[in-house]
C-alpha cells in the first residue's frame, strides 16, 4: 500500500483501481470532496450556498433547491472536486478516460421530475417519452392516465401527442415506498395492495390508456391493471415509457438475476396476457436514447440491450457478498 500526501490523492489512486458506477461525497474536518466515476453512470452536481457561504454536492439538483443553494454545474465524469477554505478546485486526471454513459433510467424512473440532469429537465424527458409512445403505439381510447409517480409525466405527454384527454386514475398512498426496489416478492405484493386506489369516476366504462415507467417482475403491473378492471374500465391499453427490462443491471439497480425479469423469455404478447392488459406497447431503444437530446452525453442501456459500457462481473453479486473478506478480490467492479 502507498501512502498519499492528502485524501484527494488517495481518492484518485483508488479510482485507478476500481471500475463501475459510483458518485461519492467524502467529508473530513477541513474538506468536502466529491467524485464521479469516469463513465458518469450516476448524476452528481455542485451547488453554491447563499451569499457565497459555502458549497454543496447532491445527486440531484432538486436537493440544492431545498437548501437554497444555487446550481453551479454537474460534476464531470471522472472528476474529483474539492471544497475547502481556499474555495473550489478539481482534479481531472480521470476525465475523458471512458465514454460518458449515464444511466438512462434516471430520466425514466429514478430522478425526481423537478431535477435537471446533464442539462435536461427530467419532467421534459418524461413528457417526451410519452409523446414518443403515442407515435409508436397509438390506440383509440377515452382517457389517458399515469401510474404514480414516475408514469404521470409520460402519461401527460401521451395525452398531448394523441389528443386523448388526460385524467387522474389513481390515488397513491404517500407512505408506501417504491415497490420496484423492495427485497422480497411478499413485500412487493403487500405494498402494491395498499399503494394505489383507482378513481372509478375517471375510468368506469371507458377505454383507458395506462402509462407506466417499466415492467420489471410484472407483480405491480398485474395488480394495477386489476384495480382498473375492478373500478369498471372497459379496456386497458398498457404503455411503457421504457423498452423491455430484459437484462440485469450491475450499476445501481437492484435486479441481480434475469430470472426475476418478466421480459426475459417472454414475448411482448405473452407479457400482455400475463399482466392482463388488452394491448401492450413499449418505448423503442431508438427513442429512449432521444429522451434527453440537449444532454451532451451518451447513455447506458444495458438493462434493455444487454450491452454494458463496463464488462459485468463474472460471478453473481450474492455469491460475492457471501464470501469472507479474505476470499474477495480487491479489484471488484462496482
Amino acid at each position: 500500500r502507498l501512502l498519499t500526501p492528502n485524501i484527494e490523492m488517495a481518492v484518485s489512486r483508488t479510482m485507478d483501481d476500481i471500475e463501475g458506477a459510483y458518485s461519492l461525497v467524502i467529508m473530513t474536518h477541513t474538506k468536502l470532496i466529491a467524485a464521479r466515476d469516469p463513465n458518469g453512470f450516476r448524476p452528481l452536481c455542485i451547488g453554491e450556498l447563499p451569499d457565497g457561504s459555502g458549497w454543496a454536492f447532491a445527486s440531484e439538483s432538486c436537493a440544492l433547491d431545498a437548501v437554497g443553494a444555487k446550481f453551479v454545474r454537474d460534476v464531470k465524469p471522472g472528476e474529483i472536486v474539492i471544497a475547502d477554505h481556499n474555495g473550489l478546485r478539481s482534479i481531472e486526471d480521470h476525465c475523458g478516460t471512458a465514454p460518458h454513459t449515464m444511466c438512462v433510467f434516471e430520466y425514466i424512473y429514478f430522478a425526481r421530475p423537478d431535477s435537471i440532469i446533464e442539462g435536461t429537465c427530467v419532467h421534459e424527458a418524461r413528457l417526451q417519452a410519452g409523446r414518443f409512445l403515442a407515435q409508436e403505439h397509438p390506440v383509440e381510447a377515452d382517457v389517458v392516465i399515469g401510474a404514480p409517480d414516475s408514469g404521470l409525466d409520460a402519461a401527460l405527454g401521451y395525452a398531448q401527442e394523441s389528443g386523448i384527454p388526460y385524467g387522474i386514475g389513481f390515488i397513491k398512498n404517500k407512505y408506501v415506498g417504491r415497490t420496484f426496489i423492495q427485497g422480497s416478492q411478499a413485500q412487493r405484493e403487500s405494498s402494491v395492495r395498499i399503494k394505489l386506489n383507482a378513481i372509478s369516476s375517471t375510468v368506469k366504462g371507458k377505454r383507458v390508456v395506462l402509462v407506466d415507467d417499466s415492467i420489471v417482475r410484472g407483480t405491480t403491473s398485474a395488480r394495477t391493471i386489476r384495480l382498473l378492471r375492478e373500478a369498471g374500465a372497459a379496456e386497458v391499453h398498457y404503455r411503457i415509457s421504457a423498452p423491455p427490462f430484459a437484462h440485469p443491471c450491475y450499476f445501481g439497480t437492484d435486479i441481480p438475476d434475469e430470472k426475476d425479469l418478466i421480459a426475459t423469455g417472454h414475448t411482448v404478447e405473452e407479457i400482455n396476457k400475463l399482466v392482463g392488459s388488452d394491448t401492450l406497447g413499449y418505448l423503442s431503444i431508438e427513442h429512449v436514447q432521444q429522451l434527453a437530446i440537449h444532454s451532451k452525453c451518451g447513455f447506458c442501456t444495458g438493462c434493455f440491450t444487454g450491452k454494458y459500457p463496463v464488462a459485468p462481473p463474472t460471478e453473481t453479486m450474492d455469491i460475492v457478498y457471501d464470501k469472507p473478506l479474505s476470499q474477495s478480490n480487491s479489484n471488484k467492479k462496482l
